[in-house]
């Protein structure tokens, strides 16, 4: 493990086209926006030098603001629709901060939709990257609900399995859950990896990757009305805790300064 301090930012992504939850990335979860607690979590965790955020929104800058983020400048729209791929934000953000002078050896996304992810988890995560030598980045990953050895692709009037493959001479389709091989999932609460990823790669993942298991609800990630009313009982019934906000709610400020 490589012991020395690097200089690692935090990039928080929250266009505001979300076509599923409309504003779902400053819709108020519990007493403040749901952009505040990924902001509030990659604060308390101690591993940032600077936290950023990526968004296309004056609105949502301002909000950002407010709970101690920075918006150094907006994300131009043609980065910023629903299927623009990561690397392009990623790379137009770090490229940005270069020009101004301020590099970065590492970068972490931490998506706003995921607000059950804490701070203890990010400096788990964190920990667990710098103790591996030679690799490119470390993803966050969850064992699959259902196995894709239980998938198929329909053509037709027929279907094919997804993963045509056996474990003896049984078809994984038709084997017994327990007896598959364990296969996970990445889910949306943190990624980190070394800058230099994205020049030598175009990804930003590179080619060999760390798997950092979430546990509990930290991988928990709302992209659906469904979602949302979960977070809710999840918090209502105490099944999960969001991370601390020190800071006045965003609108309860501004009603304030109005009054």
């Amino acid at each position: 493990m490589d012991s020395k301090p690097c200089r690692t930012v935090a990039l928080i992504p929250a266009r505001s086209g979300s076509s599923r939850v409309r504003d779902k990335n400053i819709r108020r979860l519990g007493e403040h926006p749901l952009i505040s607690y990924t902001i509030s979590a990659a604060r308390e965790s101690g591993v940032f030098d600077d936290i950023i955020v990526s968004t296309d929104s004056s609105h949502y800058a301002d909000i950002a603001r407010h709970y101690g983020a920075e918006v150094p400048f907006l994300r131009p729209p043609d980065l910023a629709g629903d299927v623009s791929p990561d690397i392009e934000w990623v790379a137009y953000t770090l490229d940005r901060l270069r020009e101004a002078g301020r590099e970065f050896a590492c970068f972490s996304i931490l998506r706003p939709t995921s607000p059950f992810r804490l701070p203890a988890t990010i400096r788990r995560a964190w920990q667990e990257f710098r103790a591996h030598d030679n690799v490119d980045s470390l993803r966050a990953v969850e064992k699959c609900q259902q196995h894709p050895g239980k998938m198929w692709v329909v053509q037709g009037q027929r279907m094919v399995p997804l993963l045509p493959l056996q474990t003896g001479g049984q078809p994984w389709h038709s084997s017994q859950y327990q007896s598959l091989p364990s296969v996970y999932i990445q889910n949306a609460s943190l990624e980190i990896a070394w800058t230099r990823v994205i020049d030598q790669t175009e990804t930003i993942a590179g080619n060999t990757l760390v798997p950092f298991f979430t546990q509990g609800h930290e991988g928990f990630d709302i992209n659906s009305e469904y979602d949302w009313k979960l977070a809710e009982h999840l918090l209502d019934s105490g099944q999960a805790e969001l991370p601390p906000v020190t800071h006045f709610p965003y609108l309860l400020e501004v009603q304030q300064e109005q009054c």
